[in-house]
């Protein structure tokens, strides 16, 4: 399974979703490669952290910031039951490739009318990317949502009929993720009783189920970003 993270706006929490959920399905027992699609190079930053503190690797982490990951990813999927790409905001040639490697898109949001009014452009290339790949499937999650937040709960009821839905698992504002995140590690690390740990373990699932239910499996399809497939 690809996994695709995804939003046009910087700073709604990607990476931080990508590296605990690549967390989450490696103690699962899943062989898990997380792509680093992002010039930041904010995961690549968090597995040499990783490494200066001594800690046991978990799972790969690659650099891939390039426009040709739709062609490379397949390569990847032969050695790992889960892909994991990190994607860039405001670079739309990347995310382009990574739409067409991917066979889900999380596209994190924070539980407010900015973000909302902020992913048309991811959606819009969503949508171009189902031209080619009309089996892609889509999720909104909404992400650092505050503590029994009005907004949080109203946003999730707008999306609940929305193309793509929203996850019902959802993810709190937590100085946990922050705090694991500066040591190299990740939140069921430091306690994999607290909430942030829980949140993590519940979307994981959530979207193994939702995965399931749409026949998840393929590789990535090898398509140029003009959309014309290459032998």
């Amino acid at each position: 399974m690809i996994v695709a993270i995804l939003n046009q706006k910087g700073g709604v929490g990607k990476t931080t979703l990508a590296l605990n959920l690549a967390g989450e399905w490696a103690a699962r027992g899943k062989r898990v490669t997380l792509i680093d699609a992002d010039p930041q190079g904010s995961a690549l930053d968090w597995s040499q952290q990783r490494a200066r503190e001594g800690l046991p690797r978990l799972f790969g982490v690659v650099g891939l910031a390039r426009d040709t990951l739709h062609r490379e990813a397949p390569e990847l999927v032969r050695g790992a039951d889960h892909i994991m790409i990190d994607g860039p905001p405001r670079v739309a040639s990347l995310m382009r490739s990574a739409l067409l490697a991917a066979d889900l898109v999380l596209i994190p949001v924070q539980p407010s009318p900015l973000d909302g009014w902020a992913s048309a452009d991811m959606l819009a290339l969503l949508r171009e990317a189902r031209i080619y790949r009309p089996e892609l499937v889509a999720r909104f999650v909404l992400n650092r949502c505050g503590a029994r937040s009005i907004l949080a709960r109203e946003t999730a009821e707008t999306l609940t009929d929305h193309d793509p839905p929203v996850l019902a698992s959802t993810i709190g504002q937590r100085i946990a993720f922050a705090t694991a995140a500066q040591s190299g590690r990740l939140v069921r690390e430091l306690d994999d009783d607290t909430p942030a740990a829980r949140e993590i373990e519940a979307l994981a699932t959530e979207i193994d189920a939702a995965m399931a239910e749409n026949g998840c499996g393929r590789t990535a399809a090898a398509l140029p970003l003009d959309g014309k497939a290459t032998p």
